[in-house]
């Protein structure tokens, strides 16, 4: 029945200006104002959709990964920007200075988070 339709996820934001700049300038997404929110067209052509919401909460878990060929480089590029990505304590999820966590491939991808303005978890994830 949907196999046709072009499917999008969405997250919300109380800091829509913010996350424009956020997802288009740090991350260089392209963006498009739509619908009251901005559409982030992703790498393999799919779009999410993040929508104005004043009382908005951020995300407790993953809203959108992005598989990276380096890992360590993408976080050096993050934190470059400003971008932190050491954002659990090592009690919550033990991760190393940088805040990647560092697997081996035993459990998953070496991976690393960071929030976006409206704090919502997002994660950069070695591709393999």
């Amino acid at each position: 029945m949907f196999a046709d339709a072009h499917a999008f996820s969405g997250f919300s934001s109380n800091a829509i200006e913010q996350s424009k700049a956020f997802y288009g300038d740090i991350l260089g997404l392209p963006i498009e104002e739509t619908m009251g929110g901005l559409r982030l067209t992703l790498g393999g052509g799919g779009t999410v959709f993040v929508y104005p919401k004043p009382n908005h909460e951020p995300a407790s878990f993953t809203v959108l990964n992005f598989p990276v060929p380096d890992v360590e480089a993408a976080v050096d590029a993050l934190n470059a920007r400003g971008v932190q990505t050491k954002i659990y304590s090592d009690d919550e999820l033990p991760t190393d200075e940088k805040g990647i966590q560092r697997t081996g491939g035993k459990w998953g991808p070496d991976i690393a988070w960071f929030r976006d303005p409206a704090g919502n978890v997002l994660a950069v994830l070695q591709e393999g």
